[in-house]
């Protein structure tokens, strides 16, 4: 790219802080800005963290557009945390921001959720908190979302049975004929769900993976196993309420002797090597299903995001700002 060219930049700003549920009107979309695309540290071509006037933060795929900075180089090819924009300045780089791609064989995409942010959580979710043993009973919650799909996968891959419950027929159906799962309800459909459970796992559950929260974590409080598992990265289900739900089954959690562990998925960066060298042969192989649920245009941003909260979405939630490069040849 010759000279200092100069082009607009689509944004998504966030208007300000949000309470409760987010509405699209709590951001709008702007290209009244310029950047240039030449002669300054490092630029990236972009595909939640949020300041009110500022871009909305995610995690993205990038790509290198120019840079002085010793470890990147144009064309470079990298995830982490991006603004919501076309075209991004970053003047200081943490070692930690971005991570180089180096597989390209697969889909770009797939470093936004099954080789990026959600497949880390759902294999340490696995193999690093749950421990799974051949015939062990695991429960998932939010199971067709970016990571329950493939806490699931993973699961069955070490020989568990598995059950997942999703919010509609169509997801649920997913679960069972694309997914693997051995059996797969719509929580929506259930009048008790600690009833719903029982008949899902007479015998106990082994092991929870917790991503929902509120009634569906106290149902399954009654329903674990002595000294069953449970892996705790998210319960979406509080996350809109003034006042969390109360829980009137936690003395099951010292009766049944549980241990419960939640976590992060910065707890276990330090495992991505060890998680491409597991995943990277099965997708190759096509043993691993990874269901995204793209949109295209940052214009389409806000109404994406709104929809996780709705269950909108079908499988992991993705923007694209621009193209993705193309392989080459």
């Amino acid at each position: 790219m010759a000279g200092d060219q100069v082009v607009r930049n689509t944004q998504v700003i966030l208007r300000d802080y949000v309470c409760g549920v987010p509405r699209e009107s709590d951001m709008y979309v702007t290209s009244d800005n310029t950047i240039s695309l030449k002669n300054s540290q490092q630029k990236i071509a972009k595909y939640v963290y949020c300041t009110p006037g500022s871009p909305i933060w995610g995690y993205g795929v990038a790509k290198v557009v120019d840079s002085s900075h010793p470890e990147y180089k144009k064309g470079d090819l990298v995830w982490g945390l991006t603004r919501w924009e076309e075209y991004s300045l970053i003047t200081n780089v943490p070692e930690t921001s971005f991570i180089k791609i180096h597989h390209t064989d697969v889909p770009l995409s797939h470093y936004t959720g099954l080789l990026g942010m959600a497949g880390k959580t759902a294999y340490a979710a696995v193999f690093e908190v749950g421990r799974p043993k051949k015939g062990d009973k695991v429960f998932v919650s939010a199971a067709s979302g970016a990571v329950g799909q493939l806490v699931g996968q993973f699961a069955k891959l070490a020989g568990c049975y598995v059950v997942g419950t999703a919010g509609s027929k169509q997801k649920v159906d997913l679960l069972k004929n694309k997914l693997g799962f051995d059996e797969a309800f719509n929580y929506k459909e259930e009048n008790d769900l600690e009833a719903a459970l029982k008949r899902y796992f007479p015998e106990g559950i082994d092991i929870y993976f917790e991503h929902v929260g509120g009634k569906l974590l106290d149902a399954v409080l009654v329903n674990m196993k002595e000294h069953g598992r449970i892996a705790a990265c998210g319960m979406i289900s509080q996350y809109d309420l003034a006042e969390p739900e109360p829980l009137k089954n936690l003395f099951q959690i010292m009766l049944k002797r549980l241990h419960i562990q939640g976590f992060t998925h910065r707890d276990y960066d330090h495992i991505v090597p060890n998680y491409y060298e597991f995943v990277l042969p099965y997708i190759r192989q096509g043993k691993i299903v990874y269901v995204e649920d793209i949109v295209e245009g940052l214009e389409n941003g806000p109404a994406a995001l709104v929809g996780l909260f709705t269950g909108r979405n079908f499988g992991k939630q993705e923007v694209v700002a621009l193209a993705p490069p193309q392989k080459q040849p």
